[in-house]
């Protein structure tokens, strides 16, 4: 399958002076074909160190990813942002349904282009998951060994919050079925109408009434900040069976047996920090104290202070802190 990829830039940021950037295509092991956009550091020469980079759940390549595969090319390193399958300009039918092993998937068939690409080191290859694919990214460390190390930012697990709702407001087996049932029902009407309904994307216009979080992720997908039209989260979101199969799959289970170096990063003030919190204590075993950063071994929960869930999406507070990002590459690899 050949993909139609825009060539002029599109991104929610500005183009970098100190990168080159390009268009390249890559295939998953289960036969899609994913886009991306490289990054390559302008008049650089020989094998480069490479990062993979992917998020938020429901954003696409131009938002988020490719900020951050832009700013770490700035410091050295060949990227590539991908779009996942199903969504943005990479292949797969039908659009916009997540699946935790598919997009876990499409990390490592990003390590699979990169470790074959003649520019890179192919024993120098790291991987970067964003909101709901930084809990992929550590699915995807703890299967392929060829990821050097990890950062997951502003993580949410999309498999707990999928099975427990927000905060465990519906962690019961009622709720479940509940859930479970509304979703099989609509799996019913699809087939019969030859057709997905969406979710839906970020609420618009918000209800006085609405979590502040919510607002936040308006203040981003919704306006010109962030706001992509090929974005579900900017325009009508998944499709509303998606999260069937999160439900049953525990994404942090092997997280434990991950050996390479996981960087952790969460905002102090963010709604989502407990997933961080969460993911640390499953893989180290140690409990970390609310809001504060925490290192066990070659694993660390780094946190914000004051920042928000959104705060680490981009540049509007400049707080993302892309050079510890960095020498935590250089240092892991």
């Amino acid at each position: 399958m050949s993909l139609k990829l825009v060539e002029e830039w599109d991104k929610i940021f500005p183009k970098s002076a100190l990168v080159d950037h390009s268009k390249v295509t890559f295939r998953n092991r289960y036969g899609i074909v994913l886009a991306a956009d490289m990054y390559v550091p302008k008049d650089s020469v020989g094998k480069l160190p490479a990062l993979a980079v992917s998020g938020p759940f429901g954003a696409v390549k131009e938002q988020c990813s490719g900020l951050y595969a832009q700013h770490m090319a700035e410091r050295g390193y060949l990227t590539i942002a991908f779009d996942p399958s199903f969504t943005g300009e990479s292949g797969g039918e039908v659009r916009r349904v997540a699946s935790p092993d598919i997009n876990t998937e499409d990390f490592c068939a990003a390590v699979d282009f990169l470790s074959t690409c003649e520019r890179v080191d192919p024993e120098k290859i790291g991987i970067i998951g964003i909101c709901g694919f930084g809990s992929m990214a550590i699915n995807a460390a703890a299967q392929d060994t060829r990821i050097k190390a990890t950062v997951a930012v502003t993580m949410y697990d999309m498999t707990r919050v999928a099975r427990e709702g927000y905060f465990g407001s519906s962690n019961t087996p009622e709720a479940r079925r509940k859930l479970r049932e509304e979703m099989n029902a609509q799996r019913t009407e699809d087939y019969r109408n030859g057709t997905y309904k969406r979710a839906g994307g970020v609420i618009d216009p918000l209800p006085e009434d609405i979590p502040w979080f919510v607002k936040e992720y308006h203040s981003f997908y919704k306006t010109p900040r962030g706001f992509h039209a090929r974005s579900g989260n900017s325009t009508d979101g998944w499709n509303f069976t998606s999260n069937l199969p999160f439900i049953n799959m525990p994404f942090l289970l092997m997280s434990p047996e991950i050996t390479a170096p996981v960087l952790i990063i969460h905002g102090e003030k963010a709604h989502s920090r407990y997933f961080s919190e969460g993911a640390f204590e499953k893989m180290t075993g140690v409990k970390p104290e609310p809001g504060v950063t925490t290192k066990v071994g070659n694993k660390e929960l780094l946190i914000i202070p004051g920042a928000t869930h959104v705060d680490l999406y981009d540049d509007v507070k400049a707080i993302i802190p892309y050079d510890k990002m960095a020498q935590f590459f250089k240092e892991s690899m």
